[in-house]
């Protein structure tokens, strides 16, 4: 079993003085987060005040007047005095007082000091509403799902009293102890419930908002509040804590085998990696060399279907130049024909008018070869003239002859 235990909750009895020592430290190792102050009040003022009266009614009964009188008035201010001073309530921070009249429940009073006058009026109870209370649970025998009991099960839960005349009116701090503790053994208990053994360990620092939340619908109605909650240590059985030693022995065995062959595996997978990344290297070599040659190969076909295109170019630019040639000397033909055609028909007019011209010529030759007569003309009636111009015209018809002759190729005859 653990050696810790539950923490037990309890309400005191106490003094005004003593209420801060009780509600921050406890009471030998218990909770006290409620303390009952003792009612400090009596009615010793009273006696005072019934002395006052006595003396009053000695100084209106006797003839000494003076001295009762002042007794009278110092007593009645002894009891003001004392009265005041016990009528002072005095509620530290961060706690509320649970006030009641006649023994029922009135209200709160706040912290800080305050006045109860009247005697029937009194603090029935001082509640700590802002300090967050510890509280440990270790709960012993938990069946888990297969029924195997957990040695135990420390429950760990912090609270708070946001409502203390709920508190104080309905539960206490010594019932609400007992609540408190059944209500959380139930809670661990149906948690354990859902948990395989093998798994138990799994429960330490788990989730136990699901936990938080029941507690609270539980204890909501006493004024209470859970803050927080966790299961901070689990114990399993020993013989199954053996058996589970014995599990984790295997299980870090069979671990460090897995590890061992997750590291053969990872080798030999680099292995296998090396090799392929050898052989991709290797098949990227010959692809390079493959494409290069391929590349070779399309640029030797490239060049050579440049060749012949550039022959078959060539052919076709000397088939063409040649039918250019003879189709421009055949069109050179054929205009020369047209030409010499039309010279032809021109050449007619041409030879025409050349044998007109030479008729003309052969004409004006045979003119020329002619005999011409001439005429010499006389003036009738003179006959001396007439003898005159015979002679004359003897002496240069010789010569009028040569040089008719001359112009045509003939010698003129010497003259003497």
């Amino acid at each position: 079993m653990s050696g810790r235990e539950f923490s037990k909750i309890k309400e005191s009895l106490a003094s005004w003085s003593d209420i801060r020592q009780l509600l921050r430290g406890g009471e030998q190792g218990q909770l006290v987060p409620v303390v009952i102050p003792r009612d400090r009040r009596g009615f010793a003022w009273m006696t005072l005040v019934f002395l006052a009266v006595y003396f009053a009614g000695m100084a209106v009964v006797t003839d000494v007047q003076t001295l009762p009188a002042l007794a009278a008035l110092l007593l009645l201010a002894l009891a003001a005095v004392l009265m005041w001073r016990k009528a002072i309530i005095e509620i530290e921070e961060g706690t509320t007082g649970v006030r009641s009249r006649w023994g029922a429940i009135t209200g709160t009073l706040p912290p800080g000091r305050h006045y109860l006058w009247l005697p029937w009026d009194r603090v029935d109870a001082v509640v700590d509403t802002s300090t967050e209370i510890p509280y440990s649970a270790p709960i012993v025998a938990c069946p888990t799902a297969e029924n195997v009991p957990l040695k135990s099960i420390e429950f760990f839960l912090k609270f708070r009293i946001v409502d203390p005349v709920a508190f104080v009116r309905t539960i206490g701090a010594g019932n609400f102890d007992l609540v408190l503790a059944s209500a959380v053994q139930d809670a661990i208990r149906q948690r354990s419930r859902r948990v395989q053994t093998e798994r138990a360990y799994d429960l330490r620092g788990s989730d136990v908002g699901d936990m938080q939340e029941a507690l609270n619908r539980q204890l909501g109605r006493y004024g209470v509040r859970v803050t927080g909650a966790n299961i901070p240590d689990v114990q399993l059985p020993d013989q199954y804590q053996q058996h589970l030693a014995t599990r984790e022995k295997v299980a870090k065995e069979l671990s460090a085998y897995e590890r061992e062959w997750e590291l053969t595996r990872k080798r030999r997978i680099d292995t296998l990696l090396m090799e392929i990344e050898r052989s991709k290297k290797t098949r990227d070599a010959r692809v390079v060399e493959v494409k290069a040659a391929h590349n070779t190969a399309r640029k030797d076909v490239a060049r050579m279907l440049e060749e012949q295109e550039t022959e078959a170019q060539r052919v076709r630019w000397e088939i063409e130049a040649r039918g250019r040639a003879e189709l421009t000397s055949a069109e050179n033909e054929a205009k020369a024909l047209r030409r010499l055609a039309e010279s032809y028909r021109d050449n007619r007019a041409v030879l025409q008018y050349e044998l007109a011209r030479r008729r003309l010529d052969v004409g004006a030759k045979l003119a020329e070869s002619a005999p011409q007569p001439l005429v010499v003309r006389t003036q009738p009636g003179s006959g001396d003239a007439s003898a005159l111009s015979t002679m004359l015209l003897a002496q240069f018809l010789p010569r009028i002859s040569g040089q008719v002759a001359a112009p045509n190729g003939a010698t003129p005859p010497a003259q003497r």
